[in-house]
Formats: structure tokens, sequence, C-alpha cells
């Protein structure tokens, strides 16, 4: 009997991501330390490579965004396109997310503006005005700002466009809730709290949402270019602009035996250092 050997190369399947490693490049498990995994996400065209120096982020005027020049060419505009959100990783080291170790949970004011400080993102609960759904919560994910890493107002920013089902819904009804978890820095998983576990602090400000004055512009545009660097470079024709969260009530969870009702006055005063 002739058997016929097929020398083939093998592949291995690395996660649920599905990342495919030629069995020449695989990388053991225990090198997959945060500077190796974001390699293997790096196409061979280099697109993902492109970093913005921190002096770009930044423009003289509010609406640096659309002095974006429109591409001379397709082949510009889409290599352009695929840059919109990429990130260098060192710089989303220092954009916050982790931040230093949480307040003790006797001190809820304090605890409160920490987890507003240092999340880069919430979710945020409209009603809705989808046809379905029309008059029902919608949640969806923002990414957020109080101010920079080193100037926390308490006063939460958001960079928008009108595109969004969740702008649409508050443009019918400005009121909103939005939700923060401790979990999504590294406290809870070095703890080994679950999400829910009311260890794993949970904050949820509500209030109305509007549209940033003209005389606080330049402070909501630091604050949210200077967490979230790479909004400098969202496409222009989105028609993006600043809102923010006049709140109404400061809801915490941080400990186990029931949650905090924490005044506007406390929650103002304290500070998340």
């Amino acid at each position: 009997m002739l058997i016929v050997l097929c020398l083939c190369r093998s592949y291995t399947l690395r996660s649920s991501m599905s990342w495919v490693v030629s069995s020449n490049d695989v990388v053991e498990d225990a090198d997959l330390s945060e500077e190796v995994a974001p390699a293997l996400l790096v196409d061979s065209a280099g697109l993902w490579k492109q970093a913005y120096p921190s002096s770009n982020v930044l423009g003289d005027s509010v609406e640096s965004p659309a002095e974006l020049v429109k591409p001379e060419n397709d082949n510009v505009a889409q290599l352009s396109s695929s840059r919109l959100f990429s990130y260098r990783l060192e710089k989303v080291k220092k954009s916050g997310g982790s931040g230093p170790p949480p307040p003790p949970h006797q001190e809820t004011a304090r605890t409160a503006r920490y987890i507003a400080h240092y999340s880069d993102w919430g979710h945020l609960a409209t009603i809705s005005t989808l046809d379905k759904i029309n008059g029902l919560p919608f949640g969806n994910i923002f990414s957020v700002s109080d101010g920079p890493l080193d100037n926390s107002t308490g006063v939460i920013y958001f960079y928008v466009t009108p595109m969004d089902n969740s702008v649409s819904d508050l443009k019918n009804n400005p009121y909103a809730s939005l939700t923060f978890s401790e979990a999504e820095g590294e406290f809870c998983r070095q703890m080994v709290y679950d999400p829910e576990d009311p260890r794993c602090a949970r904050l949820t400000l509500t209030g109305k949402m509007v549209e940033v004055a003209p005389e606080e512009l330049a402070f909501a545009k630091e604050a949210m270019f200077s967490r979230h660097p790479v909004m400098a470079k969202w496409p222009v024709g989105h028609k993006w602009f600043f809102m923010k969260l006049e709140m109404i009530q400061v809801w915490l969870q941080d400990w186990i035996g029931g949650v905090s009702l924490i005044p506007l006055e406390d929650y103002f005063k304290a500070t998340p250092f």
C-alpha cells in the first residue's frame, strides 16, 4: 500500500478571538506579556504602527477635529481610516484605567470621585427612541473623562456624535444614568472579586446630559483628548461635539451591607488623589 505523507504547516488557534499563528511563529503562553500579545495583532502592512506624538493631540482651537485635511486620494483615505483607532501601547498605559489603589471603603465620597476619575469609559443608560423599544431603557458604552489625570473635577465629559442612537435619545429626553465599575481597573482582578461582588465598587451617576457651553469647551477638549488622544483623529463628518452630565444623584456600592447616596456637595468636595 502506498502511503503519501503530506508535509503541511500546522496552525494553532490561540483564543476565542481566532488568532491564527504559524507553527514556526507560535509564542508560548508564558511569553504572552502585555508587550508581546499586542504584537500578534499588528498587520503586515504596518497600518497599526502609526504613533501620534502628544504635541499633535491637543490643537490650538476647540474645533481641531474640523481642521483635519481631506486625503488627496483614495489610498491615503484608506490608510488614514485604518489609523483612526490605533493607540501606542505606552500611551494607553499612561491614560488611566487602573490608577493608584482605591481609598478605604468607608470614605464613600472619595471612593466615588476615585472611580469617576480613574475610569476611562462607562455605561450610559437612556430612554430609547428606537421604534421597537421606544420608551424602554437602552444602554451604551461611552469614553469619558472628568479632567486630565492630574486634574479631577468630578464633572463627567463626553465627546459624541449625533449619529449615535444614545444621542438621539438624549435629544428627546436628556436625563440619563452613567455607571462605572471598579472591575475596569486591576483592583478587582488582583483581589479575585467578581464584578458583582459588593467589594468591587460600582458607581452610578444620574442627571441631565447637556451640551458643553462655549466658555467650557477648551477644558472639555483637554479633558477628553488628553485621556483619549485618538479622538482628535476621528472623522470630521460625524460632527462630534462635547457634552457633560449635570448630576442629580450619586449612587455608590463599595462594600457589603447596602449602598450610599452621596450628597453632591460631599462628592464635589472630595478628591480622588
